[in-house]
């Protein structure tokens, strides 16, 4: 089945490694242009090294995804060196210590929404005027199992990621009528370098531990990528709005 990505101007957060990463390489890999966003500068290189040693074209732009003067690079870098923005993929995100709520401190739960809720809706709003003057778009975001259900991660990544999920939908119904669709998927347990440096003996892990009994196996990046590209693509060209779980049957649990 055709994806019709060849030449679209592609954008991924995260992309400097994990799931980001994988994304970023198999857009390219279906001939899209990928500008690669990330706080890791190496990181990102490293994937820009990648795509155009295999006949791609890409570019990095490195910085805090949570900051507007970040967000307004990407747009302006995707927009100058690939002509507009077809594709966004919010992908970037950090994972809380498995916290209660009593136990979220001020500053865990500020980062945590920050990355993982505040950054999408800034860079979406940042592209979106791209995509409505073209007359279509597409936005993929990395939701989670967290968002889903009250019983795989601390309060504050539980509560970033139900708001990529209502930012999802709320994308998907505004914007139907104009040629965007909005869609997330919602991993399981990933192998990415993202660890979970949780308060051993606090109520929120020593509650959340037995959930993870029927955790599924743990997914390669490349079949969280798989979906995210499919999502993205004239494949899924009437799928609006869904949250897309990739975790091996854990939500049939």
């Amino acid at each position: 089945m055709a994806t019709g990505l060849e030449g679209r101007s592609v954008v991924v957060t995260g992309a400097g490694s994990g799931i980001g990463r994988a994304t970023a390489l198999a857009f390219a890999a279906e001939g899209a242009r990928v500008l690669i966003a990330d706080l890791n500068a190496e990181g990102a290189q490293a994937v820009v090294k990648e795509i155009e040693q295999a006949g791609g074209a890409a570019v990095a732009v490195t910085g805090d995804l949570s900051e507007q003067s970040v967000v307004d690079e990407v747009a302006a870098t995707a927009v100058e060196r690939f002509g507009g923005i077809d594709v966004l993929v919010n992908n970037a995100g950090i994972m809380d210590r498995m916290s209660a709520l009593a136990d979220v401190s001020d500053a865990e739960w500020e980062r945590v929404i920050r990355v993982n809720l505040t950054a999408p809706f800034l860079l979406t709003r940042a592209v979106l005027p791209h995509m409505l003057a073209a007359g279509r778009g597409a936005i993929v975001s990395t939701a989670s199992e967290a968002g889903l259900r009250g019983s795989a991660a601390g309060a504050a990544y539980t509560a970033s990621k139900h708001g990529v999920v209502g930012l999802t939908k709320s994308l998907a119904v505004m914007y139907r009528g104009r040629g965007i669709r909005a869609n997330a998927i919602a991993p399981g347990g990933t192998k990415t370098a993202i660890a979970v440096e949780a308060e051993q003996g606090a109520h929120g892990p020593t509650t959340l531990g037995p959930h993870f009994v029927n955790l599924g196996r743990l997914a390669e990046p490349e079949e969280q990528a798989a979906a995210i590209v499919f999502l993205a693509s004239d494949a899924a060209s009437n799928i609006n709005g869904v949250i897309l779980p990739v975790d091996d049957g854990w939500a049939a649990v």
